[in-house]
């Protein structure tokens, strides 16, 4: 420890974990309740309609021009050098933005979240729940947060834990991935309902969350675009849209175009 103007500063070698650190001023039921307060679902109804917006895109998925004919390359200023591009989160956040009835610029400062993926709070291991094109783009595996709740849903299991069982109990649906097939079984059986958010569904008691936008014809037209331009891509895109995978999330969900 060291002391400025008067004050016991912590030295870097004596720093807590910061979860830890971050607990003794912040209660779980506290941060649950700003997340109560502030998240942004999809309706049930929503989800219902059309639940994968874009069957196509996956995490670490190539990006493709030119109606899917062409590599969309990134060149890197300091290199030179030019790599295929990936997705990372546009396309699942392009969902859940249309799944809301929103454009992208209604939505400063607010990030989409994926409720579902492999819980590696050293970030170590692939997400293979977010790879796949069945989940990546899913609406009843997302949430809007405001921007700086996303470091809850980051890192700390136990909201993961509560935004899980909050979507078993809207949706009716787990993730049916054989990498969290463990912990489904978990989110199934979970009972511990102390810092629960009192406005979310239980197996007894179904609800909203407070935050829920309801289905309307906004959000029908979009999704009504989406499946045109799906059905449209299947029978006229270039060879590399990956009409297989596409295939099977539409046969893995039912949904009709």
């Amino acid at each position: 420890m060291s002391r400025r103007a008067g004050k016991t500063v912590a030295t870097a070698e004596c720093l807590p974990d910061g979860l830890e650190a971050l607990r003794k001023e912040l209660t779980l039921a506290e941060v649950m309740h700003l997340i109560e307060k502030t998240a942004r679902w999809v309706d049930p109804a929503t989800f219902a309609y059309l639940p994968v917006w874009y069957p196509e895109h996956a995490r670490r998925a190539l990006f493709y021009k030119s109606n899917w004919t062409e590599p969309q390359m990134n060149r890197n200023r300091q290199t030179g050098l030019s790599v295929h591009k990936s997705e990372g989160n546009i396309n699942a956040n392009k969902a859940l933005t249309k799944a809301l009835g929103l454009r992208g610029k209604q939505r400063p400062n607010w990030s989409c979240c994926h409720i579902w993926g492999l819980d590696d709070d050293r970030y170590q291991s692939s997400n293979e729940v977010v790879q796949d094109h069945r989940f990546f783009s899913c609406v009843a595996n997302m949430v809007l947060l405001p921007t700086p709740l996303k470091a809850f849903t980051d890192a700390m299991i136990e909201v993961k834990t509560m935004l899980r069982v909050c979507a078993l109990h809207l949706y009716g649906w787990l993730c049916e991935h054989e990498a969290v097939s463990n912990t489904g079984a978990q989110i199934a059986s979970w009972s511990d309902w102390d810092d629960y958010p009192v406005s979310w569904p239980k197996p007894d008691k179904p609800a909203l969350p407070s935050g829920t936008v309801p289905f309307s014809d906004r959000i029908k037209n979009a999704a009504d675009k989406r499946k045109a331009t799906i059905r449209r891509d299947l029978e006229q895109a270039g060879p590399h849209y990956p009409r297989k995978q596409v295939q099977a999330v539409l046969d893995f969900w039912n949904i009709a175009l």
